[in-house]
């Protein structure tokens, strides 16, 4: 209940930054229509709502840019962000990408607000750490993962498919946040309370 209460009061804070007030801020466009990260679309760092990067999927994200951005630890959510919603087996691609990303010397804590024997078993997989029932966007479980990857927060990014848990969580914290789109569009029952608010903030949201 206090998340939803959150979620509201920022929401009505949010709506006057993301459409162009004199606040600051530009809305959105053609988030998903971008091929992977350039910095080309209006993501604002400055908003609480505002993520600083946007990917299709993780496996976008180019670990090439990371490190030109000074990001050596990860933070990344699991459902709809690693595999889609209640699904055990993790795809190739992502697979992959975590596998690269050891091999670059990046360290990874998964943090996800689902129950914590599902949460262990695909972290077991990624041969990650893991925090489950973290609460998001309450700051507590994000600095666990910081304080377990043990960097600065410059150094750290959140990346996750959800604006109002993994984005503004990461924000709370002064982290930098890359918000992806959702591996699919089933979701648990809150979180399709969220999503509607997220399709208000960002108009090409599906």
């Amino acid at each position: 209940m206090r998340t939803e209460i959150l979620v509201g009061l920022l929401w009505a804070r949010g709506q006057s930054l993301w459409t162009g007030s004199p606040e600051g801020g530009k809305r959105v466009e053609g988030v998903w229509r971008v091929p992977r990260i350039p910095g080309i679309t209006a993501a604002n760092a400055t908003l609480m709502l505002g993520p600083d990067r946007f990917a299709p999927r993780l496996s976008e994200v180019a670990h090439e840019e990371l490190e030109a951005a000074g990001i050596r630890g990860l933070i990344v959510d699991l459902d709809n962000t690693l595999l889609g919603f209640r699904e055990t087996e993790l795809g190739h691609e992502h697979l992959s990408w975590v596998a690269r990303a050891h091999d670059r010397g990046f360290r990874i804590v998964m943090l996800s607000n689902n129950q914590s024997e599902r949460v262990h078993g695909i972290a077991a997989q990624l041969k990650v750490e893991c925090i489950p029932n973290a609460l998001k966007p309450l700051p507590f479980g994000f600095l666990r993962a910081k304080r377990r990857l043990a960097m600065k927060r410059r150094e750290i990014a959140v990346v996750g498919d959800q604006l109002f848990t993994d984005v503004l969580g990461g924000k709370l914290c002064g982290l930098y946040t890359i918000l992806t789109e959702p591996i699919e569009a089933k979701d648990f029952a809150v979180t399709r309370v969220f999503r509607f608010f997220e399709r208000v903030m960002l108009r090409n949201r599906r």
